[in-house]
């Protein structure tokens, strides 16, 4: 395309011209201004110098015409996924493709949104921000407008005036008139205390103007807790008691309705992390001995323990008829705590105790009982239990995991783990277990037992039991058959992992979760699940997974480490995951909770109409009765309409790329010459007259 212009390159600086000029330009009007002769001719002669001394050029521009820019920005988010509206997408996409080719002055860029892989790319629609992205390095007149494919469902949406200035037409896939149910929380607190009652709502929304009341699943930790009855559209109150320590899923869902274009949104989770409360434990010393307070400091700078602490400070072999109730520096409250309050503690320790009467031997058959119906009881074993009167000579008898065989063996040995201690999540990984001797101090006492019940998981001499772990009903019995632990606290030869180890056993006996020797556990990373199996086991086998789809996966599990077992996958879909293995099951969500992507998912053209308004632009549905319906696209110029009944406009922009000039100087060579001479000669000869 070749245009024409006219361009003045002075011969000499503009200081000079004016220097030159203005003053002839004075002399010539003062001539006109007094009537002198020759006035006329001498202002023609000035001009014709001035022309002469500006140079005009006549310019003969080669020019190429730019393509205006249009980007087609799909959506691939996983609403996206519901019934026809893939289909829909991929059949406008490659009939608009077909159309713009036909157009020559528009460039297309095709930009889809809403499928990466990351988590957070997928929580919601973010067309626009994909759409400066395809015009980052465009020029603001070269934008010729944009065109989304998308069901309406659109997340970022700027509030402000337009950012180009060019149409943006949207096409809504999806149907008309679509029916969802969805339900959401209101209030989910991110922390509760566990076994109390914590508060929460919910709100059941529908799209179909459906009234009335619904009910509402409530499910805990992948178990169903109860059924209440929902009104439709108002926030409804939910109480629930926190189960466990650590993170707790509570899901709300509501049954699918016919009709229904999905049941992803039927269901809302909320992560509760469990807070315990103090937990309480009784510790009663025998007598006071060199590890007495290695059970009493360790408890004591726990900030989540609320320690009772007594020590029989009368020794077994004094005996001077002082009666026992007059003995204790304060009242002993015995039947205060092991019959009134005994179910309010949550471990009972007896640090070397033997019985002598301080409690009645009904006590020790209401301490059986605590353990049966879901106490906890540890055993810290010295020479007494191998005595005439050891606490195994007592109704507490039922619950003891091992007998005493009288024998107490006064030699050095190492603690060594057992090979079920190698795995066992108390001992597991304890510091210095590794090495051969193991890279902690020597004891020198051991108690002599037989039989013992439950898991062994340290021994010491001749494999001699050490540490013995045992249910007894619904709770649980610890026995450390030695008192020599203090060796390791007081740093002995380099000490052991005293505070690892007394801590891991006192957690184990208050059921926390994540000590359970068969455990399953699931977490979300990204897009990644990642799959935790703790189990005593050789081999748990394969995990079986259930996507939030209701598509059946399964993961291998691979040893990491003794007793631990762990396995990946790759997901695809955000929401909540059902893992399976053996007899254990759990959940886990993957991507953030109850994203905006998974809320409302009726498509729409409401959300981009303003918006699309403000820029000349329109929105309408893709589909109609003969399938999908791609309007022309017409190139507009100008502030012209972008839209029309069944076309849409894309403006052309006046950009060019120059590639060759030509020039033509107007008042060079001989002909401004001749013109120059011409005038000053007539200027000369209206003179001499």
């Amino acid at each position: 395309m070749n245009s024409w212009s006219l361009s003045f390159e002075p011969l000499l600086g503009l200081p000079l011209l004016a220097l030159i000029l203005v003053p002839l330009a004075l002399l010539a009007l003062a001539g006109l201004l007094f009537r002198r002769r020759g006035g006329l001719l001498r202002l023609v002669a000035l001009v014709a110098l001035a022309v002469a001394l500006f140079n005009p050029v006549l310019l003969d521009e080669n020019r190429e015409p730019m393509q205006s820019v249009v980007a087609l920005v799909v959506d691939r988010s996983p609403s996206q996924d519901i019934g026809d509206r893939t289909a829909q997408t991929n059949e406008a996409l490659a009939s608009l493709q077909e159309k713009l080719a036909h157009l020559k002055q528009f460039e297309v860029r095709v930009v889809e949104a809403g499928k990466a892989d990351a988590a957070d790319e997928r929580t919601e629609t973010r067309l626009f921000s994909a759409l400066d992205g395809a015009f980052r390095d465009v020029p603001p007149s070269r934008i010729g407008g944009a065109i989304m494919i998308t069901d309406g469902q659109v997340h970022d949406v700027p509030n402000g005036a337009p950012t180009f200035h060019a149409p943006l037409h949207a096409l809504i896939t999806g149907e008309e008139g679509e029916k969802d149910r969805r339900i959401r929380f209101e209030k989910a607190p991110r922390f509760g205390i566990v076994g109390k009652p914590l508060e929460m709502s919910y709100r059941v929304i529908t799209s179909g103007g459906e009234t009335g009341s619904v009910d509402v699943r409530v499910s805990i930790n992948g178990k169903q807790v109860s059924v209440e009855r929902a009104i439709i559209g108002q926030e409804m109150p939910l109480r629930i008691t926190v189960p466990n320590a650590g993170r707790n899923i509570i899901e709300v869902a509501v049954d699918h309705e016919d009709g229904e274009i999905t049941d992803i949104n039927n269901r809302s989770v909320a992560l509760v992390d469990g807070i315990r409360e103090n937990l309480r434990v009784l510790l009663v010393s025998g007598e006071p001995h060199a590890g007495e307070r290695t059970w009493r400091n360790l408890l004591k700078s726990d900030a989540s323990v609320d320690l009772v602490h007594f020590t029989i400070l009368r020794p077994p072999e004094k005996q001077d008829g002082t009666p026992i109730n007059e003995l204790s520096l304060i009242a002993f409250p015995t039947r205060e705590l092991f019959v009134d309050k005994i179910n309010e503690f949550d471990l009972i320790i007896f640090d070397r105790y033997q019985h002598r009467d301080v409690l009645p031997i009904l006590y020790y058959d209401y301490i059986t009982e605590y353990v049966e119906k879901g106490g906890a009881l540890l055993i810290a074993a010295g020479p007494e239990y191998a005595g005439q009167q050891s606490i195994a000579r007592t109704p507490l008898l039922p619950a003891l995991p091992a007998m005493p065989t009288g024998e107490v063996v006064e030699k050095s040995f190492y603690p060594r783990l057992t090979d079920l201690g190698k795995r066992h999540p108390v001992t597991r990984g304890l510091e210095g277990s590794t090495s051969e001797p193991p890279n902690w101090s020597r004891w020198f006492r051991i108690i002599g037992v037989d039989h013992p019940e439950g898991e062994v998981v340290m021994k010491g001499p001749d494999d001699r039991p050490l540490l013995v772990l045992d249910r007894k009903g619904e709770g649980r019995v610890g026995m450390f058959l030695s008192d020599q632990g203090w060796l390791w606290a007081r740093g002995f030869e380099g000490g052991g992992p005293h505070v690892s180890l007394y801590r891991r056993i006192a957690h184990w006996l208050m059921k926390e979760p994540e000590l359970e020797e068969e455990r399953l556990t699931a977490n979300g990373r990204g897009m990644t699940l990642e799959i935790r199996r703790q189990t005593m086991s050789d081999n748990p086998g394969s995990a079986k997974v259930i996507t939030p789809s209701g598509k059946p996966m399964t993961v291998p599990l691979t040893q990491t480490e003794p007793g631990i077992f762990s396995g990946s996958a790759v997901t695809k879909e955000i929401g909540l995951y059902q893992v399976a293995n053996g007899n254990l099951s759990t959940l886990a969500h993957i991507g953030p909770i109850n994203a905006p992507e998974f809320g409302d998912m009726v498509s729409t053209e409401t959300v981009l109409k303003p918006y699309a308004e403000k820029t000349g632009g329109s929105v309408r549905r893709l589909a109609a009765s003969s399938g999908v319906n791609v309007p022309s696209i017409v190139p507009v110029r100008g502030n012209s309409d972008a839209a029309g009944r069944d076309w849409i406009g894309l403006r052309t922009t006046n950009d060019s790329v120059l590639k060759s000039v030509s020039r033509v100087p107007l008042f060079g060579g001989f002909f401004g010459l001749g013109l120059l001479l011409m005038a000053l000669g007539a200027m000369w000869y209206r003179e001499g007259r």
